[in-house]
């Protein structure tokens, strides 16, 4: 598979795949917004239409390929797949980070493993490939990819109206990916309205517009292995109709032009979630990885309330440090503060899902480590049988919120509710680390400027114009942990 381009300081595009993993049994749908589609084969083949229907075939190979793989993973993020990546680089390989499904780590057969891991050795042997068809009344025209598809009225695919231009490719997985090559700027007129959201004042648009901006750049290898730079959904930041967007955003836009937030040079970490429900999560907290500077625990409050708690956070401490930020920035967002109860059938489903399975119902948790704002670090969920035999899972960071989806943060203070249920009480809604969007919205509406709003939540940063970097972090799969919203 060939990696996608690097984004270039001046007029950067980025791919952005609409979909991935496209294959049988439903043909492939391409409609025009207005006028004529025009399809382009890579033999040079050329076809137009306002709706062109594409069918999968699988072809046999001339011999059989034997595909032999190391895999590391599942993980529960990129970040953390990144941070494995970095060790494993550091044994002497060159890995690859994969989304086949979960993230993955992937390294040649031969290649040594880090200290204390053993990955799983991976042989299939493949028998055809995937390949795309154009029924016609003379017969099926074979199409070989990459494949070029041009919409000068746009294309319309669900529920939204792209620019494109975009290509047909294949992936590292035998399916397909439908990419859209679009400049970064129109990018962002899809992402910052669904990010925090239209309505939200000038200042905290502008803010997010600029953190959208730094993240798309530092992240632009995240699916490199596939033949694309970002995905559309939650995996990366949420990608939807660019021709939706109303003034306000493209006000914001167009205020801080090519502006990106950097650190020593470099685009920074751009991490950035919903609500921090008052405490705000460094990054070593969130992931596996060195401390950030511009990302540390802190008070995410006016004076008044920053001086009642005191961090790093007793772990005894939380549930009074809760109640003393119950008027922190962003108060009002409707996960500041939230209850879940959950019982041992949910936990053991969650982990089934996760493919954790204890086999037996969960019949303790226990919170074995914090973090300095409070948050968990590590959960042990543990089963004991008839016999008294005793079996256990740890959840450690970000596993803990995508195993158990229905927790809004790992802010919580955790307590048994009868046989079998556990109430979590708890603040924030995400990570918790970098911009609270709904305390931007807040700052906003006290009179910060955007400039003040982001040197609150990553202080000792540059705002700078992406042409006056030395260079874009490259494209590349680094060591060092990565960031998502």
């Amino acid at each position: 598979m060939q990696p996608p381009p690097a984004v270039a300081a001046t007029a950067p595009v980025l791919w952005v795949a609409l979909a991935a993993h496209l294959g049988p049994p439903t043909p492939l749908e391409l409609r025009s917004a207005a006028g004529n589609l025009t399809l382009l084969s890579a033999t040079g083949q050329r076809f137009q239409a306002p709706l062109l229907q594409l069918h999968w075939r699988r072809l046999p190979l001339a011999e059989p390929l034997a595909l032999r793989r190391q895999v590391w993973g599942p993980f529960a993020s990129y970040e953390s797949a990144q941070e494995a990546s970095g060790r494993w680089r550091l044994a002497g390989a060159t890995p690859v980070i994969a989304h086949p499904a979960e993230w993955e780590v992937w390294a040649a057969p031969e290649a040594p493993a880090p200290a204390g891991v053993r990955p799983r050795l991976v042989e299939q042997l493949q028998r055809d490939r995937l390949v795309l068809e154009l029924r016609r009344p003379d017969g099926p025209v074979r199409l070989e990819g990459p494949l070029r598809l041009e919409a000068p009225g746009g294309l319309s695919w669900q529920g939204g109206v792209f620019a494109g231009p975009f290509r047909l490719q294949g992936d590292a997985y035998g399916s397909w990916s439908l990419v859209e090559e679009v400049p970064l700027e129109r990018y962002l007129l899809g992402v910052v309205p669904h990010e925090i959201g239209a309505g939200s004042p000038a200042a905290a648009l502008a803010a997010q517009t600029v953190l959208a901006r730094t993240w798309a750049l530092r992240n632009q290898g995240r699916f490199v292995v596939d033949g694309y730079h970002l995905c559309a959904d939650t995996q990366c930041q949420v990608y939807a109709d660019p021709s939706q967007a109303g003034a306000a955003v493209r006000q914001a836009i167009a205020a801080t032009q090519y502006q990106v937030l950097s650190w020593q040079g470099a685009p920074i970490h751009g991490v950035y979630h919903a609500t921090n429900g008052g405490i705000a999560a460094g990054f070593e907290e969130v992931w596996i990885g060195d401390a950030l500077p511009y990302l540390r625990p802190r008070v995410d409050g006016p004076p008044a309330v920053a001086a009642a708690v005191v961090l790093p956070l007793q772990p005894a401490r939380l549930g009074a440090a809760l109640a003393a930020t119950a008027r922190a920035y962003g108060f009002d967002h409707p996960r500041f503060r939230w209850s879940r109860q959950l019982d041992s059938a949910q936990i053991q489903q969650a982990l089934s899902r996760a493919a954790l399975s204890l086999g037996l119902p969960p019949t303790r948790l226990a919170v074995l480590e914090r973090g300095p704002s409070g948050r968990v670090l590590a959960l042990e969920i543990q089963a004991q049988g008839a016999s008294g035999v005793r079996q256990s899972v740890v959840l450690r960071r970000d596993a803990i919120r995508r195993t158990l989806r229905q927790l809004p943060s790992t802010l919580f203070v955790l307590r048994p509710d009868g046989p079998g249920r556990w109430i979590f009480e708890g603040g924030g809604f995400g990570h918790g680390a970098g911009l609270s969007q709904a305390g931007a919205i807040d700052l906003a509406r006290r009179g910060w400027s955007m400039a003040r709003i982001l040197d609150h939540y990553y202080p000792g940063t540059s705002l700078q114009s992406l042409r006056a970097l030395p260079g874009i972090s490259p494209l590349s799969q680094p060591g060092s942990a990565a960031s998502s919203p």
